[in-house]
């Protein structure tokens, strides 16, 4: 069983909240975010590795050995709130609800500090320099401290996309050559019934 995919529900937020005020408390917004990362580097891996991804989410692993694990490769490498919060999810069998808890988790952070994160696709890698000129526009139209992580699409012909959330903005080619072939399209059939219109109103004033 693979850890669960979806959006933050009652459950990720309830805990998704003790850990931010916990960190807050502890830390301030520093440890608040160096737990984000952590916890976004984690989900990263489990994505990526399938073995790691069952370890996590598998209920054949009893939880005391899943608990020993998870001080064998954490203990040192990540704050001790990080791997005790993983440990009472482990403790709790919601180590599955992983994705929706950090998720809601962000959510917290981007609110509370006026942060915001933004996917950017365009269809080729970016510059460092391009990059930070988009980040600097969209933190003025945001108002807000923009995230910005830069994907390459090789299927995109030109122009760049924005994924706010679950807001796409789309401004590439693609989409706006489509719009326009719509247009025409819609157009002309609208020119075509006009001149039959025409046509007939003609035909039957000659009448």
């Amino acid at each position: 069983m693979p850890l669960i995919e979806r959006q933050p529900d009652a459950l990720a937020n309830t805990y998704a909240t003790s850990l931010f005020e916990l960190a807050l408390d502890r830390g301030g917004r520093e440890l608040v975010e160096e737990i984000l990362g952590e916890l976004e580097d984690l989900l990263e891996l489990a994505r990526a590795d399938r073995a790691f991804n069952e370890f996590l989410a598998s209920r054949v692993i009893a939880k005391k050995d899943r608990e020993a694990s998870l001080r064998a490769i954490l203990q040192g490498k990540v704050q001790e709130l990080t791997l005790s919060f993983l440990l009472l999810l482990n403790a709790k069998e919601r180590l599955t609800h992983l994705p929706a808890i950090i998720g809601a988790f962000d959510q917290l952070v981007q609110t509370l500090f006026g942060r915001v994160e933004v996917d950017v696709f365009v269809p080729s890698p970016i510059e460092a320099n391009q990059l930070a000129a988009i980040r600097d526009r969209l933190s003025q139209l945001l108002k807000k401290e923009v995230i910005v992580h830069p994907y390459a699409e090789a299927s995109m012909i030109g122009g760049v996309k924005f994924r706010i959330g679950d807001r796409l903005i789309d401004g590439s080619v693609a989409t706006q050559l489509r719009k326009v072939r719509e247009r025409l399209a819609e157009h002309g059939a609208a020119n075509l019934r006009a001149k039959a219109d025409r046509a007939i109103e003609g035909d039957v004033g000659g009448e």
